[in-house]
């Protein structure tokens, strides 16, 4: 029995906005690309695009021979997992198409492998290619020499590698590592680095983090943490959660969601969920802090009723508040803990974290090992995002902090 491989991708500028897929057939055994399909398909998101190019590349398969038994590798977790069988498949645009794909070969000849997007550029390329055309009002055409062109772009990923993340390691180098960072140990290098750092430190994990949406208590500023009464959002939270789903969705960029338990995220979580046909994953350690018997309270009220309490607090970040109340101190080893669980699991993938202020200000104040009071000195707003890189030697990269850009 012969076997293929086949690489497919889709993409979509604006999701849903002008769309494009790419498919190559490759002999794994020589790696000639033995054909090719990409196509502009007008306006579609990019999950449409995947699978209309998992489709087109089964379909280039089958007719190299119908009997062959294919490994078809996409950087999309969601169709792999869906077309594996893993997920179900809720969203009414993907059913017909995942259910077309499923019809071109039986089941038994074709497998499913997920792959990083820097593996993926093959089928990445002619999806542009397909996309470039459509604006243009033409037709793809096939690409002149693919293997010179892949060629090329791998040469360029070795020799060039990731500047930005290898001038996080030199500072982190220069800066030193405190315990809380000890579970990032730098290996030794196989070989010589090139410039500021390795000449390639692979794809990072990228956590995508949202604060939720307002609640009743958010206008009025008061603690409002694990050990509360967990509202709801407001109707002005959910409007937030809307804007916020539609500009994550327009980026096209997640890949998964993680949310903490309390209501108010995984609310916001599944507005954005429903949009962009993912399934949220709780993690307990992405709650919000417990303000034991401040719960509920005003600044000014907790500074009327436990004066001397809220000076230590804002003295220490060892100091819990009153009524058995979590220390920043305890918080910030809970979300390092969930940290590095998040990233062992999700390497090299873009993640969104929906959580709340204490877990986002710790998780940017340990990605730039800055003293726990630079934590008075964050401004984190209602369904803000920002965004944290982890990359393979342990260094992080602040990417964003406080865009509430989707909210105007």
């Amino acid at each position: 029995m012969r076997e293929f491989v086949v690489e497919a991708d889709g993409g979509s500028r604006g999701n849903p906005g002008p769309a494009g897929y790419g498919a190559a057939v490759i002999d794994p055994k020589t790696g000639e690309t033995l054909a090719e399909a990409a196509e502009y398909i007008g306006v579609a998101t990019n999950n449409v695009a995947e699978y209309k190019g998992l489709i087109a590349g089964l379909k280039a398969a089958k007719s190299l021979d119908p009997n062959a038994s294919v490994r078809v590798r996409m950087d999309s977790k969601l169709v792999v997992e869906q077309m594996s069988g893993r997920w179900k498949i809720k969203h009414p645009d993907m059913k017909p198409l995942a259910a077309e794909a499923s019809r071109i070969l039986p089941a038994s000849q074709v497998t499913y492998e997920w792959i990083p997007r820097e593996k993926n550029k093959h089928a990445d390329r002619l999806a542009n290619e397909a996309m470039d055309a459509g604006k243009k009002g033409k037709q793809w055409e096939p690409s002149r020499s693919t293997a010179a062109l892949d060629a090329r772009d791998a040469k360029a990923a070795r020799v060039v590698g990731d500047a930005a993340a290898g001038a996080a390691k030199a500072r982190a180098a220069l800066a030193g590592r405190g315990p809380a960072d000890e579970a990032f140990a730098e290996p030794e290098a196989a070989e010589p680095s090139v410039g500021w750092g390795p000449a390639d430190l692979g794809t990072p994990a990228t956590f995508v983090l949202l604060r939720h949406g307002e609640t009743p208590l958010t206008p009025e500023k008061r603690f409002s943490g694990s050990g509360g009464t967990d509202p709801s959002l407001s109707p002005a939270g959910m409007r937030q959660a809307e804007a916020v789903a539609a500009a994550l969705a327009a980026r096209g960029t997640v890949q998964e969601i993680v949310s903490s338990p309390l209501k108010r995220c995984r609310e916001t979580a599944e507005a954005v969920a429903t949009r962009l046909g993912l399934d949220v994953r709780i993690e307990e350690g992405l709650r919000e802090a417990d303000f034991g018997a401040w719960e509920g309270l005003t600044f000014a009220e907790v500074q009327e009723r436990y004066a001397d309490d809220l000076s230590a607090w804002l003295a220490s970040g060892k100091v819990a508040p009153t009524g058995g109340g979590e220390s920043f101190a305890t918080v910030a080893r809970r979300v390092a803990a969930t940290r590095d669980g998040l990233i062992a699991r999700y390497a090299g993938r873009t993640v969104l974290l929906v959580t709340h202020v204490t877990p986002i200000k710790t998780l940017v104040r340990l990605a730039l090992g800055a003293p726990p009071e630079s934590l008075y000195r964050m401004e984190l707003s209602a369904a803000s995002i920002s965004a944290v890189a982890y990359y393979s030697d342990g260094t992080a990269s602040v990417r964003l902090l406080n865009d509430t850009s989707h909210l105007r």
